[in-house]
């Protein structure tokens, strides 16, 4: 007996010799290992793929040009468009090509991550370096099929086709022409290209990490955290695909920032206890009240959900702008009401945050981030107004104020009736718009305006404007109406005018002082903009327009997509306004044939 009890004496010694020294280093904080180095993360796995916009091109045809088109001269580009137009059996196309009345152009496209089969995106057209054309001005860009070019093997390599392109040609209004012709050779078609494939995102495993346990364990990860819902029922966001590859659908709150959710997910503990989760918290508290760490607690917390939204409400009651707007920033995509104050007051004083600020708000459910983004319909400043009509337009495009009409069956037509001062918005991407910010906007006579090539707007005496279309075809019309903005536009689509002939007459009022109200194209807010921490004004530039910025001290980062001009090339420091990465990675690590330099089919061909 006394042999069995010595050495279970001396075993329980041990033993509590052995848990008073475990005990004693992890208090030590010498030896202690710091949260997030010891919580495995999504983004310590995988890397995104999908992220780059690709890139489609095609050889197409404008028409209607009434006398500035030209014939091509001999050339490949002249070679693929006869080869095109005889493949839909167009009779005699040397004729219609010399006829005048239409141009060869180049057409490119850029079809954004995540895009979905049916998904419209901008086209851009151009006429060749050496063509003769002299305007794409009235100009309709015919069916035209677009896919991936580039040079393989010395070789011209054809894709498969992504999408299909046409409709009316915008040039843009804000070019002057009389300085320089080649701007009247090339255009937008907004909305042009349809998809017809669509672009999934997602997690491709590091090779140290590739195998079935892993990717099972990143899609059990996210899938804990994100869920949609397909024919009404609740499925996970992530699937595994293979022992590298997750496929990931893009979850409906974070449509229009891509980037952000990417480095949300990538933020997602792969396994983690609950002490372990709440001694993170804890520190990712203290980081988020620090400027310096406050962008990439942020995001964390934001991945943990709604456990991290305390952290995350302290944040917003904090003295210092930066940490108040990151901290909103992420509440506002759990869709935690209070949010939406803090990023009300962002938008109307930091113009370093304020498209990141309208994005978050615009991802929100809540009644109070609704009216903050009325409230911001009425300020002075262009950029913010028009930011806060997009944002309520994404949070839903169906509500009354600013569903407006689909004018023409061709474009979207607002009359808002808002304070602050009259103003008509115009946009060259994405959507075709008009919006009067403010319902008796008018004319002043004399005038003689251009809508087009076949519309003209002149003075008819008093209070009245003749608008008039001149048609070989169609015979000419003419409609009378009040010196009221409203009116004419109308008329000027009941006649038969497109978008870009709106644009155009608005313009040319503006231009020639007709029109009084202010005209802004693309008032959007900017991305690019830095924030000094040092210098910066408590009371903040309170009404400020497009162009402003701030002295630098964070970096600039791409714009999410609600506000984005054209789809920019991602990384992995992604669109949520961030100081730094929560994540970095290699993007070498990633076998995607998105990321392959592709040199421009036209760019080759035409030795550029």
């Amino acid at each position: 007996m006394k042999r069995l009890v010595l050495p279970c004496i001396v075993l329980i010694l041990s033993g509590c010799s052995w848990w008073n020294g475990l005990t004693m280093r992890s208090q030590s904080p010498e030896t202690f290992e710091p949260a997030t180095l010891s919580t495995q993360l999504v983004g310590d796995l995988a890397v995104p793929t999908g992220l780059q916009p690709i890139k489609v091109e095609a050889v197409g045809m404008i028409n209607g040009l009434h006398g500035t088109g030209s014939d091509p001269a001999p050339s490949p580009q002249r070679a693929a468009l006869l080869t095109e137009m005889q493949t839909r059996k167009v009779t005699n196309p040397n004729a219609v090509l010399a006829s005048g009345n239409v141009s060869l152009v180049l057409v490119q496209g850029w079809m954004k991550a995540g895009i979905q089969k049916g998904d419209h995106f901008d086209i851009e057209v151009r006429v060749p370096s050496q063509s003769e054309t002299t305007s794409l001005r009235g100009g309709y860009l015919l069916e035209t099929r677009l896919m991936e070019m580039a040079i393989l093997d010395q070789q011209l390599r054809h894709g498969n086709l992504l999408a299909l392109a046409q409709g009316p040609v915008l040039v843009d209004p804000t070019d002057d022409p009389k300085k320089d012709r080649i701007l009247l050779c090339r255009g937008r078609v907004l909305r042009g290209g349809v998809a017809r494939k669509s672009r999934p995102l997602g997690l491709v495993l590091m090779p140290e990490h590739q195998n079935v346990l892993n990717s099972a364990r990143v899609a059990n990860a996210v899938n804990r955290r994100f869920h949609t819902y397909r024919n009404g029922v609740k499925v996970g966001v992530a699937k595994a695909i293979s022992d590298e590859l997750i496929e990931l659908t893009v979850h409906p709150r974070y449509k229009e920032n891509i980037t952000r959710y990417v480095k949300v997910v990538r933020s997602l503990a792969i396994s983690e206890s609950a002490p372990k989760r709440m001694k993170r918290i804890a520190m990712l508290q203290d980081q988020l009240l620090e400027p310096t760490t406050s962008a990439d607690a942020a995001i964390q917390l934001e991945a943990l959900g709604f456990s991290g939204a305390d952290a995350l409400l302290k944040g917003i009651k904090s003295k210092d702008p930066e940490v108040r707007f990151y901290s909103a920033e992420a509440l506002a995509y759990l869709d935690r009401r209070e949010a939406a104050e803090p990023l009300g007051q962002i938008a109307r004083e930091q113009p370093a945050f304020r498209v990141f600020g309208l994005t978050a708000l615009s991802a929100m459910q809540d009644f109070a981030a609704y009216d903050q983004l009325q409230a911001l319909l009425s300020l002075p400043s262009a950029e913010t107004r028009y930011g806060a009509f997009r944002a309520l337009w994404a949070m839903n495009p169906n509500d009354p104020l600013v569903k407006g009409e689909l004018l023409g069956d061709q474009f979207n037509y607002h009359v808002l009736d808002v304070g602050g001062p009259a103003m008509i918005h115009v946009t060259r991407n994405r959507l075709t718009e008009v919006i009067l910010f403010g319902p008796e906007q008018k004319l002043s006579p004399p005038m003689a305006l251009n809508a087009g090539n076949e519309i003209m707007v002149t003075s008819a005496g008093g209070n009245e404007i003749s608008v008039s279309k001149f048609s070989v075809a169609d015979g000419d019309q003419k409609r009378i109406v009040s010196t009221r903005v409203d009116d004419v536009i109308r008329a000027v689509v009941e006649l038969g005018g497109t978008y870009p002939d709106v644009v155009q007459v608005l313009q040319e009022a503006k231009a020639s002082g007709a029109l009084a109200s202010r005209f802004e194209v693309d008032a959007l807010p900017e991305a690019g903009r830095m924030y000094d921490r040092v210098a910066r004004n408590p009371q903040g530039d309170v009404e400020t327009d497009a162009g402003e910025s701030e002295t630098s001290a964070i970096p600039a980062s791409p714009s999410p997509e609600l506000f984005s001009k054209r789809p920019a090339k991602s990384s992995s420091t992604g669109g949520d306004g961030s100081a730094k990465s929560a994540e970095k990675f290699d993007e070498n690590a990633v076998s995607d044939a998105e990321t392959n330099t592709k040199k421009s089919f036209f760019a080759r061909i035409l030795g550029r």
